[in-house]
């Protein structure tokens, strides 16, 4: 079996990142990846302004801190002032551009309005309470590097300088399905012996937190021959095929001669708890991820594996790795595994982290009732107190 990092930069060397490109509004950019690297062809902001309401004033009027001028104008932002005359101060809102002539601004609070005069309560420096022009973004610099996702911040950020059209690439093309004769849909009759079919839901909302295109070629029957068929048919047109069960060694298990047949299998079972069958290939021009039929597992290594692999092949660059963090274990786990775990918890009020009390790959509800994992290495045990590598959900689910 493959150690967990093995397998995942197996997985990261083999990406290809889509090439296709287009051009949308950024108010539709949520999600995508940037597919060039984008330049202000301004500064921001344009030019000196408050960042306070109050007084724009010459900082020599008001050395004594207790200085009566009279008010000349009153500015709000969007509004451009007249030159400021010595001896007078300029009424002004957040935004405003400063008046030529000021060199501060004095807090409303700082001052007291008396008919056209204020007094200035302050000695302001020069300076004081006052945005430079190009003290976010100056003209010609970078703002966005290619390769970046798009998150409400960077689609903010392009907006400020004015960008309302956006080069990303397109996106992701996913196939999944799923194989088991046991599994019945939500609302149909659930026959004995077989069970909900949860990984669908599961998996399907995962990919569309990543912003994939979704073909659901639905549930398999147990047979070589079908399984074959839906291979061929969902590796046309899309990027990534995934689906869910038949890949361990049972004798109603097809996922792995299937791939074997269709394409090639580059990798097979990997040293992680849970989730031991996880194979990856390719089948025609799709790549192809088998994952666990079991809950817990594949939404373990869908988290671990794939999401870092769709965000290759998404054009993602830089770090994709989830930050983990260091925390005190309010547990004991005695017993070492060869493998490396992925252990459901939670944060508790104590500032530590707690586990939920059935690990089991078939047990879901600990992955609603946890805030994260924690990544274990093999063979080791942890005894409360110890420091674990905590990994949060929210690092892991977008």
């Amino acid at each position: 079996m493959l150690a967990v990092r093995e397998a995942l930069d197996l997985m990261l060397a083999a990406a290809r990142p889509v090439a296709h490109t287009e051009v949308i509004p950024t108010l539709s950019a949520n999600g995508r990846v940037l597919a060039s690297a984008q330049v202000s062809g301004m500064n921001v902001p344009g030019a000196d302004n408050t960042q306070m309401d109050g007084y724009a004033v010459r900082a020599a009027d008001c050395v004594g801190g207790h200085a009566v001028l009279a008010v000349s104008q009153r500015i709000p932002a969007g509004h451009v002032g007249q030159p400021l005359q010595p001896g007078t101060a300029a009424r002004i809102f957040t935004g405003a551009m400063i008046p030529e002539g000021a060199d501060a601004v004095v807090m409303q609070e700082q001052c007291t309005l008396a008919d056209d005069q204020v007094t200035i309560n302050h000695a302001p420096k020069s300076g004081e309470w006052i945005r430079r022009a190009g003290e976010d973004i100056t003209c010609g610099s970078v703002i966005l590097p290619a390769g970046a996702r798009l998150r409400s911040q960077e689609l903010g950020l392009a907006a400020s300088v004015g960008l309302a059209e956006l080069p990303v690439r397109r996106k992701l093309r996913v196939a999944v399905f799923f194989t088991g004769d046991e599994l019945t849909m939500p609302g149909e009759p659930l026959a004995p012996g077989a069970i909900y079919n949860s990984n669908r839901f599961t998996l399907r909302a995962l990919l569309e937190n990543l912003g994939c295109e979704i073909s659901d070629f639905g549930i398999v029957p147990d047979t070589l021959e079908a399984t074959r068929s839906v291979l061929r048919e969902s590796a046309q047109g899309h990027d990534l095929i995934i689906t869910s069960g038949g890949v361990s060694v049972g004798e109603e298990d097809h996922i792995k001669p299937a791939v074997e047949a269709e394409g090639k299998l580059n990798m097979w079972q990997i040293a992680v708890k849970p989730g031991k069958p996880l194979a990856f290939g390719e089948v025609q021009d799709a790549f192809f991820v088998g994952l666990p039929g079991n809950p817990v597992s594949s939404f373990v290594t869908f988290l671990m594996f794939v999401r870092p692999f769709i965000l290759r092949l998404q054009g993602v660059e830089g770090p994709i790795a989830p930050r983990g963090y260091a925390m005190r274990a309010d547990f004991n786990w005695p017993k070492a595994d060869k493998r490396n775990e992925f252990l459901r918890a939670r944060i508790n009020q104590a500032g530590g982290v707690e586990l939920f009390r059935n690990q089991s790959s078939g047990v879901l509800t600990s992955t609603v009732w946890g805030d994260g994992v924690i990544d274990h290495p093999p063979g080791t045990t942890i005894a409360s107190g110890d420091m674990v590598r905590f990994i949060p959900f929210n690092e892991l689910l977008y």
